[in-house]
Parts: structure tokens; sequence; C-alpha cells
């Protein structure tokens, strides 16, 4: 495989970048990918006001109603860049794929955590600031129904969060914890000394929590004030790339401002960028177990 620049990643690379974000990012494994269009979709989700109806024969029938909410999801450009040496140029063709599933791996461990930050957070992964391209498109910014965090009773705090969610019509299934709260829980024994949640005893993953698929995560809080989310990730929360995934290989200049040539330092520099869209189809379908606040 002769790669040069602006080729796209061979379509083994892009299935295998995929299906490591979908196994390394709690947005992604809890809910399910798919396209986004690159110049953004609307996204339209039917609220029917009332129950169903019974008629009597030549009975009079009424209006049920329903609300039409449109979420309009917007792709968002990332990318991430790394110098390799320019030996990377003269290598044979093998070589070359070995090192490109190496970023391979690496990029889709980086775009996984990244649509966890953007979409729970609203931050530039980078640099961890608010980003006012993402504007108000996360859980922290649109997801108002919270409970507040108490590491004694952390089991309390997800029944309330729940009831929270159900109290809305809406149902949950999954949960996003943090492991600050997943050890919380893990230290939780009842009256015999016995764990009430050992699968999750040193640091464990197990996939689901009471038969309610729930991912370990520290991009749950990274810096936030959240310790777990949970709600209707199966149909209230949708992402995607927006397009193939770019590959540049570029041999002259300094691209990312680092201030070394790369000719001088005998390197090429490696560059990936990919669109990346989200949407909440409904933030009363979600709720957050969150710090609380200092009195």
């Amino acid at each position: 495989m002769t790669t040069s620049k602006g080729n796209l990643f061979d379509p083994t690379l892009i299935t295998d970048l995929i299906s490591k974000v979908k196994g390394n990012s709690s947005l992604a494994i809890l809910s399910g990918q798919k396209p986004v269009a690159f110049n953004g979709q609307k996204e339209f989700t039917f609220s029917m006001d009332k129950d169903i109806d019974i008629v009597a024969e030549n009975g009079k029938k009424t209006e049920g109603g329903v609300t039409i909410a449109p979420v309009t999801i917007v792709p968002i450009k990332v990318e991430y860049g790394a110098r390799v040496s320019d030996e990377f140029i003269y290598a044979t063709d093998e070589e070359k794929i070995d090192i490109l599933k190496a970023f391979n791996d690496g990029y889709a461990k980086k775009l996984a955590r990244g649509l966890d930050l953007m979409a729970f957070h609203g931050v530039n992964p980078r640099t961890k600031e608010v980003s006012a391209i993402i504007g108000k498109n996360s859980f922290d910014t649109s997801i108002t129904q919270t409970v507040d965090f108490n590491a004694a009773d952390p089991d309390t705090n997800i029944e309330a969060a729940v009831e929270l969610v159900q109290g809305s019509e809406g149902v949950v299934s999954g949960m996003a914890i943090d492991t600050q709260f997943s050890s919380a829980l893990a230290k939780m024994r009842d009256n015999s000394n016995n764990r009430l949640f050992p699968t999750l005893a040193w640091g464990a993953n197990p996939g689901s929590i009471n038969g309610l698929q729930t991912d370990v995560n520290n991009t749950v809080a990274s810096g936030s004030k959240d310790y777990a989310i949970l709600g209707d990730f199966t149909n209230m929360f949708q992402w995607g790339f927006a397009k193939q995934i770019p590959m540049e290989v570029i041999q002259y200049g300094d691209p990312d401002n680092s201030g070394q040539d790369l000719k001088g330092y005998n390197q090429v520099y490696l560059r990936s960028e990919t669109y990346l869209g989200w949407g909440i189809m409904d933030t009363n379908s979600f709720a957050r177990v969150i710090k609380p606040a200092e009195a």
C-alpha cells in the first residue's frame, strides 16, 4: 500500500478504527452509531400527546395530537497528528502498513475519548476548555435533571436518577459512571459484610450492573461535576462519522507549529481528520449524578 498526502485510510483501517472507537467510548458503547450528513441533518422525535382512544361503532373520533421536536446534528471536524521518522517514506509497503496500524490504534482511542469529552462536557478535548463550536450540544449544558452524589450510598443516587427519567416518561437503557462512582458502589456491603456489587471489585468494568448496560470510564468526570450519567442512550442519543477519514503524510514545513522543521529533523508528519456529529434527542430522557454544591 502506497500512502501519499491526502489519501484515505484503507477501508480495513477505517473499519478497525470505528470498531475501536465503539470499544473505548462510553457513548459509543451505550448508543448506536449511524452516518451523519456532511452538511448536517435534522432528526425528528415524535411525542404522542395523548393515549389511544376507544371508538364506539359509529362513534366520533377525537384528535390525539403530536409534538414534533427537531434536533439538528452538525458534524465537527477534529484532527490528530504525530511526527515519525522519515524512514516511513522509504519503508516497504508492509512496514508502512504496520506504522499506519499503530497510528490508527492510537487515533481510535483519542477519537473515542474525544467523543465523550465533547458530548458529555462540551469541551475541546485537547485544551479541556469549553468550546464555542459545541455550544450547548452536551450533557453538562442541556441535562438539567440532577442528583447530588453521596459517596456513602451511590445506589440510592442511581435509584433517584432513574426516578427522574421515568418520572419524565422516559426509559433507562444504559449508564456511564466515573471510576470514583464505581469505587463507591464496589465498597457497599450488606449487613453480613458481603459486597452488594461484587462485579465492580478491584476496578472491574463488567459491562452491566443489575441488568443495566453500564460502562465505567474516566471521561464521565474529567474535571466536571459528573459522577454518573444515565438514560435512554439507545433511542435518545445519536452519533456518527460524517465522511471518510483522510490521512495526510506531510513531508515539509512545521505542520504542528512546534518550531521544528520536518526536513531539519528527518521527520514526516502523519495527520488524520474526522467529522464527528452527535445529538441529544430528548433531554428529559437523561439524568446526571453530580458533585453537590458546596454549602
